[in-house]
């Protein structure tokens, strides 16, 4: 690259720019620009050379057509390094452009407006910044591109340490970012594009493209001799919505897991709860009139389990509730709000997490990944809430009143165990979780075993069917009064069958929630 010596400026988000522009021009960089760009800067006092004065063509179809011309493309794209280029930019008089400062229409800004239009999202598809950023990004060895604000500085610093060159390993990871950039927008774009015809290919599409942004490089992956980081969707709400580490140590990659599965299952409950999660399962799950008694309710599930865990509240943590915690070792807590009497009285735990989050939406549109070598699977989130009102009960007997309160407790928490789940409850809290086991029966006597006497009187939830009547005949045997479950098996009468042999009430919902 040569000494810059013309620069392009044409940015829809203004941010530092009034001061970049200066930078250039203080070290006799020529600045070009166009329509709204050019109106900011000529505010400011900044000298300007229009495009429609270089291209000798107005702005047409309401700023549709403003740098689409060969006088900047040419001027962009010209190889220094080969004469014929040079010769054919003095044969037609045009200036090469050094430096190409660009960034796009707010496209995905626009979707997320509830009130914006089709043909309103539309016209924030750009076509000329694109065209000028994937150009400069070509043309690397002689052109530097900028897309992000965020680079000014050090774009500024570099001419100024350079005698007016961006050095060749800033312009190529500009490139880089530049590529990145645009290949974002598209997908955005298509992604959208997709949603609006309301079929299936628009949740599975033939070409998935997932568009990340690295947010945090980690310590270390699951394990210490694993790399991690942590990415989030370009232009989404942020990691875990948007949260706030308030204090305590970095947060490690199982952190981030356990603290997301928390954080969704506390959200599934309208009335204050808490989840208390050890190795991506739930180890107790309350809820009562506050966050303190919620919590007290969780913990009391499985004491032992507790210690070393991420503890989520879909209420405010205030002094009550981090008094209640003070004798519990915990890594991480998620609250939607942290009050200023808790933080306080945190603060004396250094190295305890505190995680303000809002609480959880539902993302659609959003498909979950998972890796296979040489693959991904991808599914639809399994975000669709039950409805109680479909449930049948296949027992002659009903439950009544308190365990159907237990039932429809018990049967969103199991939506977030590792399958094969069963789950003990009664109407306040879990008392037994039996997760991930191979064989039902075998969840089902964990359960039992973690309940102890409390098994007696409370109701179960099974995340799929009921492959054989053993798995009843344990609940059965510890005391548990009614069980809700899918059904769907071939053996469903004779499991319905064991149920009325035991006086025991049974709900089927019909959807399983298997979370392997």
């Amino acid at each position: 690259m040569l000494k810059a010596q013309r620069a392009i400026l044409s940015v829809y988000n203004k941010r530092g720019l009034e001061e970049f522009a200066r930078g250039l021009a203080g070290m006799g960089i020529e600045l070009l620009s166009t329509g709204g760009t050019k109106a900011f800067l000529e505010e400011r006092g900044l000298p300007l050379v229009g495009v429609a004065e270089v291209t000798g063509t107005p702005e047409m179809l309401g700023g549709r057509v403003k740098t689409l011309h060969p006088r900047i493309h040419a001027g962009i794209l010209a190889d220094r390094s080969r004469s014929g280029h040079l010769a054919e930019l003095t044969e037609h008089g045009i200036t090469p452009i050094d430096l190409v400062v660009v960034n796009l229409y707010p496209f995905l800004e626009t979707t997320r407006q509830k009130d914006a239009k089709y043909q309103t999202i539309l016209e924030m598809i750009d076509i000329g910044g694109p065209s000028m950023i994937r150009a400069a990004a070509k043309n690397h060895s002689g052109v530097a591109v900028v897309v992000d604000p965020d680079d000014y500085p050090q774009v500024l610093a570099a001419l100024e340490e350079s005698d007016g060159v961006v050095p060749e390993k800033l312009r190529r990871r500009l490139a880089i970012k530049a590529f990145r950039h645009t290949q974002a927008y598209d997908a955005a774009i298509a992604r959208w594009l997709e949603q609006q015809t309301g079929d299936k290919e628009a949740l599975l599409p033939d070409h998935l493209l997932v568009d990340l942004r690295k947010e945090l490089d980690l310590r270390y992956g699951e394990n210490p001799h694993q790399a991690g980081a942590l990415y989030a969707h370009l232009g989404g709400e942020g990691i875990l919505g948007g949260f706030q580490q308030l204090q305590g140590k970095e947060l490690s990659y199982n952190n981030l897991l356990d603290a997301d599965a928390a954080r969704r299952m506390v959200s599934m409950f309208e009335e204050p709860a808490a989840v208390i999660v050890k190795h991506n399962n739930p180890c107790g799950v309350g809820r009562g009139g506050d966050a303190v008694e919620a919590y007290t309710r969780a913990v009391a599930c499985d004491p032992d389990s507790a210690f070393g865990s991420i503890v989520a509240l879909n209420r405010p943590a205030d002094r009550e509730l981090a008094a209640a915690l003070a004798s519990l070792f915990v890594e991480v807590v998620v609250a939607p709000q942290f009050s200023t009497e808790a933080r306080k009285a945190f603060v004396e735990k250094k190295n305890l997490r505190l995680l303000e989050c809002p609480s959880v939406a539902s993302h659609p549109g959003v498909l979950e990944l998972r890796h296979v070598d040489g693959g991904v699977l991808a599914q639809t989130p399994d975000l669709e809430p039950d409805d109680p009102g479909a449930w049948t009960c296949a027992t002659r007997r009903l439950p009544d009143d308190a365990e159907r309160r237990a039932l429809h407790f018990v049967w969103n928490v199991v939506r977030g165990v590792r399958s094969n789940a069963i789950v003990l409850a009664n109407e306040h809290q879990t008392v037994g979780i039996g997760a991930g086991q191979m064989s039902r029966v075998d969840a089902c006597r964990l359960a039992v075993e973690k309940a102890g006497t409390s098994a007696k009187g409370s109701v179960a939830a099974s995340d799929a069917f009921f492959p054989f009547r053993d798995g009843l005949d344990v609940l059965a045997e510890a005391g548990v009064s009614a069980i809700i479950q899918p059904g769907g098996s071939r053996r469903d009468p004779e499991v319905v069958a064991a149920a009325d042999e035991h006086g025991m009430a049974m709900l089927l919902t019909g959807t399983r929630h298997f979370r392997h």
